[in-house]
């Protein structure tokens, strides 16, 4: 199989990328950090540039494309951190009314965890006996629930699309920082150690990414399964080999990596159980 983007997708992820760095660049992540709620005229926007209504049919209002396009723009929406039930809204497009122009902001139980139930208008499935969780991501307020029900594959390979796209910005991060950062007069890249963490990160991104391009044309549950556990990993390691690469720096608040490594655990929980995975995976050997 191709797995290589065409021409038009590699536009529809630079589009995307544009239009989210600019109305939700760095400083409209730490305000949201600091005040935390989700942006009702950014979940328009989005709606307004088609990222719900992505796969719907152009008959039905939709963009008409496909799901390697809809994994093309959650690696994207992974790599700005953009907050919400974005999953759930995606996949209510066409059934719940407003989802796909961003009017309606729906929510759904994943991984026995319901993301932003307070600002859904719309809560598909039972979430009887929900109760308030304390998240570790401050950008992702969770309730639990009282049984984890399965997450759908559809659900499971987009978690793993943003998971993708947080394991390529902080492989970037780590780059740009051990570029800049200088420690007995050479730049900390040049260290062995530090090397190998980065090269470390760029095998499990690339290997990831070739497992959820895949997964998205082939639709395979097993192939899904696989590039679940390996954007898991890309995402929480990644992260981790970040904040080792920024030193003492990283561990600061004020920097963005341990906003990646936080999100990266909650949609590892939210994509699914990785013990299901692992079952999928040598179910089929």
């Amino acid at each position: 199989m191709h797995f290589q983007l065409t021409e038009e997708q590699r536009a529809l992820r630079d589009g995307t990328r544009e239009l989210l760095t600019g109305r939700f660049g760095r400083d409209a992540l730490r305000a949201a950090v600091d005040a935390p709620r989700l942006d009702r005229a950014l979940w328009r926007e989005l709606g307004s540039a088609g990222l719900f209504a992505l796969c719907l049919p152009e008959a039905a209002g939709g963009v008409g494309l496909g799901l390697p396009e809809a994994v093309v723009v959650f690696e994207e929406v992974g790599r700005a951190l953009v907050p919400g039930p974005l999953v759930a809204t995606f996949l209510a497009a066409g059934e719940v009314p407003g989802a796909a122009s961003g009017d309606a902001v729906v929510t759904a139980p994943y991984g026995g965890l319901l993301p932003w139930r307070d600002a859904a208008n719309v809560v598909r499935g039972d979430a009887s006996g929900a109760e308030p969780l304390a998240s570790v991501d401050p950008l992702t307020p969770l309730h639990r629930l009282p049984g984890a029900g399965p997450t759908s594959w559809r659900a499971t390979l987009l978690y793993a699309a943003e998971q993708l796209g947080s394991a390529g910005r902080t492989l970037e991060m780590a780059v740009q920082h051990a570029r800049d950062r200088e420690q007995f007069g050479q730049p900390v890249g040049g260290f062995q150690a530090v090397k190998h963490l980065c090269a470390e990160m760029l095998v499990r991104v690339e290997v990831a990414r070739a497992a959820v391009y895949a997964a998205a044309v082939t639709r395979d549950p097993v192939e899904v399964a696989a590039a679940e556990l390996l954007a898991d990993e890309a995402a929480v390691q990644g992260a981790r080999d970040c904040l080792q690469v920024h030193g003492g720096m990283g561990f600061t608040w004020e920097a963005d990596v341990h906003l990646h490594l936080k999100r990266a655990w909650v949609r590892a929980e939210l994509g699914g159980s990785a013990r299901d995975a692992e079952e999928t995976l040598a179910a089929s050997l």
